[in-house]
C-alpha cells in the first residue's frame, strides 16, 4: 500500500501504538519485530482491543481489510512519520545532547505552551521508534513541536533529522555518554553535531549556548540565535545564575527561582529562556512557566524520607553528569552528607579508567561519606576512611536494613540499569 493511503487511514484513527498493552479505541497498531518477539503475532489482539487498523509485514497474519501489509513495519512507521510531518508543515525544534535533554525539553515545552499549542516528546521516546511516534502525535491543532533525539552511535541523529526535518535545533552539551557506541569523546562530538550538519545544509536555525566552547565553535557557520551567561553580545544575556541548591537565574531585570537543583541545570533553564524570547514570549510568562516546572521520574528530585533529605538523580549517569552532580553536592552547606553512587554503563573500553578517575577525584573530600555500588566501582576501589564499596545493590540493601540512615543529606545517582531509586525502600 502506498504511504499516502496508509496516511489517509491513519488520519481516521485516534492515535498510533507499537504496544498492544497501550491500544486505544480506533487507533492504529504497527507490528514491529523485536529481538525476542514478533509483534505480527499480536495483530489480532490489537483489533480485538479496538484498533481500527493494524500494520504488519508478515502476510501469514493478514486478517481482513483492516490489516495493512507492508514490506517492513518499522520502515513503514518511519516513512509514515516523515509524510505526516510534511503534511502538517508545522515548525519543529529538535533537541539532542549528552545530558539534560529531557529536562531541557520539558522546560522549553512549558515556556512555549504559554503562547502556542505546543507538543513535545513524551518521556524519553527519542530513538528510531520514539521520534516517529512523537511526530505522529502531532495534529492539525499543534502549532509547534519539540522533538527529543537520543543516540548511542554515529549517524543516528543524522537519520532522525531526515524523518523530523527540524526547522530549529539545540544541542544541550557534548559529554562522556555512550562512549562505547560513539567510539570515545570525539565520536560523541561528531555524532551529536550531526544535528548541526542538517541545520547547516538546510539553512535552518541553531540555538547556541556561548558558554559551551564546543557549541560556539561547531555552530560558527550556522544561522544562529545565541545566549549565555554574561555574554553581552548574545541575543539573550543571562546576568547571573546561582544554586543554593535550587537554581536562580536573572535576566532583563527578572529573577527566576526554579525547582531544579544544581548549577548544571542553569544551562537547561537558559536555553528555555532563549527559545522563549526568540518566539516572542514575555519575560513574565517565561518566569511563570519555569517556576511552575517540577522535575520528576528520578531526575534531580528533592525528597524526604526516614529523616533524610535526598537528592534523587537516579534516572541516568555518565562521567560528565556524575561529575557535575557531585560538584554541586559538595557545594551544599549541609551537615552529614553522604553520596550513594552507582556504576556508569555504556562506557566500553574506557569504563575502568572513567570509574577510577571519578573515585580518585573525590579521594581527598573529607566532609562527605561515599558509598559506591557496582562491579566497575568495586574493581577500581581506593582505601579511604570515608569510602565504602558494594559490588551489588543487594549488599548495600542488607547494610541499610541493618544500619538505618537518619539525619543525612543524600545524593543518589547512577545509571538507569542500577535502579538506585530502590535505596528509598531501605530508608525507614
Amino acid at each position: 500500500m502506498e504511504i499516502k493511503a496508509i496516511h489517509d487511514a491513519f488520519l481516521t484513527c485516534s492515535g498510533i501504538s507499537t504496544d498492544t498493552r497501550k491500544i486505544q479505541p480506533k487507533s492504529m497498531f504497527v507490528a514491529i519485530k523485536g529481538e525476542r518477539f514478533d509483534a505480527n503475532t499480536f495483530a489480532a489482539e490489537a483489533l480485538e482491543k479496538g484498533a481500527s487498523y493494524v500494520v504488519i509485514d508478515n502476510k501469514d497474519y493478514y486478517i481482513d481489510p483492516r490489516t495493512i501489509l507492508v514490506r517492513d513495519s518499522l520502515e513503514a512507521l518511519q516513512e509514515l512519520a516523515r509524510y505526516h510531518r510534511n503534511y502538517l508543515k508545522l515548525p519543529i525544534i529538535a533537541l539532542t545532547g549528552s545530558n539534560g535533554k529531557t529536562t531541557t525539553k520539558e522546560l522549553i515545552h512549558a515556556v512555549l505552551k504559554q503562547k502556542f499549542n505546543a507538543k513535545a516528546t513524551v518521556g524519553n521516546l527519542n530513538n528510531h521508534i520514539g521520534v516517529p511516534l512523537t511526530l505522529l502525535s502531532f495534529t492539525n491543532e499543534t502549532e509547534i513541536g519539540i522533538v527529543e533525539m537520543g543516540a548511542n552511535h554515529q549517524k543516528e541523529i543524522e537519520f532522525l533529522c531526515t524523518i523530523a526535518t527540524p526547522d530549529y535545533g539545540y544541542i544541550t552539551n557534548f559529554g562522556k555518554a555512550h562512549l562505547e557506541g560513539f567510539g570515545g569523546t570525539e565520536g560523541v562530538i561528531k555524532g551529536k553535531s550531526e544535528l548541526y550538519g542538517y541545520l547547516g545544509a538546510n539553512n535552518k536555525m541553531a540555538f547556541i549556548n556561548l558558554n559551551d566552547a564546543i557549541q560556539a565553535e561547531k555552530g560558527q557557520s550556522l544561522r544562529r540565535y545565541e545566549f549565555g551567561v554574561q555574554q553581552p553580545k548574545a541575543a539573550v544575556n543571562i546576568a547571573q545564575v546561582s544554586a543554593k541548591p535550587f537554581v536562580e537565574v536573572s535576566f532583563d531585570g527578572v529573577t527566576i527561582a526554579s525547582k531544579l537543583i544544581g548549577l548544571y541545570n542553569a544551562s537547561n533553564i537558559n536555553a528555555a529562556i532563549a527559545i522563549g524570547k526568540y518566539f516572542d514570549i514575555s519575560n513574565e510568562k517565561i518566569k511563570q512557566a519555569i517556576e511552575s516546572y517540577t522535575p520528576e521520574n528520578n531526575r534531580s528530585q528533592i525528597l524526604h524520607k526516614g529523616g533524610n533529605e535526598i537528592i534523587l538523580d537516579a534516572y541516568n549517569a555518565n562521567p560528565s553528569s556524575m561529575a557535575v552532580a557531585i560538584e554541586n553536592f559538595l557545594q551544599l552547606d549541609k551537615p552529614n552528607k553522604i553520596a550513594i553512587l552507582g556504576d556508569m554503563f555504556e562506557l566500553g573500553s574506557e569504563s575502568a579508567a572513567e570509574h577510577k578517575a571519578l573515585v580518585t577525584s573525590v579521594a581527598d573530600v573529607d566532609d562527605v561519606d561515599f558509598i559506591f555500588i557496582g562491579r566497575e566501582f568495586s574493581n577500581n576501589s581506593l582505601e579511604r576512611e570515608h569510602f565504602t564499596f558494594y559490588e551489588s545493590f543487594d549488599a548495600l540493601a542488607e547494610f541499610l536494613d541493618a544500619h538505618p540512615l537518619s539525619g543525612k543529606t543524600m545524593l543518589i545517582k547512577g545509571s538507569r540499569g542500577m535502579a538506585l531509586e530502590r535505596v528509598l525502600d531501605h530508608l525507614t
